[in-house]
C-alpha cells in the first residue's frame, strides 16, 4: 500500500542536475497548475474540509498550501539570483496552513499557483548553466541549497501534493 503521506515518494535531496533533468522539472513546474487544478475540480466544500489522510491536513488546507510554498520558493529563488548566498528566513507551514483566509476559496490560490508559475518557469528557463548553481542557506535546516536542487524539491512537492489529492478521491469514489 502506497503511504498517504509520501504517495511519491521521498523528496529528492540533490544538488545537481542534468540540462535533460532540467527540463523535466521546468515541465512539470509548468504543468503543475493544471494538474492541481484538475486534481481539486468538482469538490464540494464538505470534500475540501476533509483531511487528505488521518492527522492531516484537509484538502482546502493543502490547496492554499501549495501556493505559499512555492511563492516562498519563488523569492528565494530571486534572492539567491540577486545576492550572495543569502540566508533565507524559515517560515512555520503549519502555522500558515492554520490562518483564517485558508478557510476561503479554493479559487484564489489556483489562480495565484497558475500566474506564479508562468513568472518562476520564466524566470529558470533564461539561467544560464551557472546559474543553477546559485544558492540560499537555510538556516532552519543549517544546509545550502542550489537552484537545480529547488528545481527537483518543488517539481517534486507538487506532484507530491496532487497526489495526496488525488489518492484521497480514489480512496473515497469522488
Amino acid at each position: 500500500m502506497t503511504d498517504a503521506r509520501f504517495p511519491v515518494g521521498p523528496q529528492p535531496q540533490v544538488q545537481s542536475l542534468t540540462p535533460e533533468e532540467r527540463l523535466v522539472g521546468l515541465e512539470a513546474l509548468r504543468a503543475l497548475p493544471g494538474e492541481f487544478r484538475a486534481a481539486l475540480s468538482g469538490l464540494t466544500d464538505a470534500q475540501l474540509d476533509t483531511p487528505y489522510r488521518e492527522g492531516g491536513w484537509t484538502v482546502r488546507q493543502v490547496a492554499h498550501h501549495v501556493p505559499d510554498s512555492h511563492l516562498n520558493a519563488y523569492v528565494r529563488t530571486r534572492l539567491a539570483l540577486s545576492e550572495d548566498a543569502p540566508v533565507i528566513r524559515p517560515y512555520d507551514q503549519d502555522a500558515w496552513a492554520a490562518l483564517p483566509d485558508v478557510a476561503g476559496d479554493v479559487a484564489d490560490s489556483l489562480d495565484l499557483l497558475s500566474a506564479l508559475h508562468s513568472r518562476w518557469v520564466r524566470l529558470l528557463s533564461v539561467l544560464p548553466p551557472e546559474g543553477w548553481a546559485r544558492t540560499f542557506v537555510h538556516p532552519e535546516y543549517g544546509r545550502v541549497y542550489t537552484l537545480d536542487g529547488m528545481l527537483a524539491s518543488y517539481a517534486w512537492h507538487g506532484r507530491h501534493h496532487a497526489a495526496q489529492v488525488l489518492g484521497l478521491r480514489e480512496r473515497r469514489g469522488w
